[in-house]
């Protein structure tokens, strides 16, 4: 048994709990000292158990000289006192110690959506990837701005709350052929798969970069490709990625994560095959 105040050993605590029927044990031993029932039906009804398994966990505890029936009550033994007392400190020892590693975050830095005061209540939300504070707190995410700042500018944010929503964003993944690859139209057909609202762009391999910089003009990023877009994918920002089918397996690998973001993926579009909502135009390019 520890003593009170003392770490818990490993197994202790929390971990003690693992084993089948301890926290029904630990209740129904609480019950007993506290209540000292006459009967096992009121018992089982506060723990939300049926009878029988009120009735198995006496005959359990019961044979480990831990609760008795005296004068006509379900009562804890010496033993059974100490063990209910020694889990449960155990148990809030773990807990404390468990509460005391993690960080809380009291405050953090945002760009300010627009001009802010010192002291207003601001409201904390994720736009293009960036953490975002606009005036109000009526936010799912909120605190308060230490000092006034301009629009577009970093600006403290203190007596943070709530949690700040963010909805993973798709990866759309767009292979080549080699036939692709000497198509003199592949500048067009990759422009048109280009995103217009803010997003990574992205190439995996030598010949995917080399077709998509003459198509796209923005930053395209070539290196740990996959890694980049999950990560964008995490706080919000779509991207699109252009590989070769061939090398395909490869990137799709560093999405094989626990919950991987939304993908999709399929060929570049030859010319004749519009997307929806652009029908009439030549190439779906402005």
């Amino acid at each position: 048994m520890a003593r009170a105040g003392s770490r818990p050993e490993p197994g202790e605590g929390l971990a003690e709990l693992r084993r089948s029927g301890t926290v029904t044990e630990l209740l129904f031993l609480y019950e007993c000292a506290t209540r000292e029932p006459t009967q096992l039906r009121p018992v089982a009804a506060r723990l939300g158990l049926t009878v029988q398994a009120a009735s198995h966990s006496f005959r359990q505890l019961k044979q480990r000289g831990l609760v008795e029936v005296r004068d006509g009550h379900y009562r804890p033994t010496v033993e059974g006192v100490a063990w209910l007392h020694g889990s449960l400190g155990r148990l809030t020892d773990d807990v404390r110690e468990r509460i005391d590693r993690l960080h809380v975050i009291r405050s953090c830095r945002a760009i300010a959506g627009s001009d802010l005061e010192a002291g207003a209540p601001v409201s904390l939300e994720i736009r293009d990837g960036v953490l975002t504070a606009r005036p109000g707190g009526n936010g799912p995410s909120h605190g308060r701005a230490t000092r006034g700042a301009a629009g577009g500018t970093l600006v403290e944010i203190s007596e943070l709350g709530g949690i700040v929503p963010i909805v993973p964003a798709r990866v759309s993944v767009r292979t080549l052929s080699d036939a692709d690859l000497a198509d003199p139209q592949l500048e067009r057909r990759l422009r048109r798969e280009l995103p217009s609202a803010p997003a990574l762009v992205a190439a995996q391999g030598l010949e995917a970069y080399h077709s998509l910089r003459r198509s796209a003009d923005r930053p395209i990023v070539r290196f740990a490709v996959g890694a980049a877009c999950l990560e964008a994918a995490r706080i919000g920002v779509p991207s699109l990625i252009v590989v070769l089918d061939r090398d395909l397996p490869d990137l799709l690998s560093a999405f094989s994560v626990v919950v991987p973001p939304p993908l999709d993926v399929r060929p570049v579009r030859s010319l004749g095959r519009l997307p929806r909502g652009r029908r009439g135009r030549r190439d779906g390019v402005r």
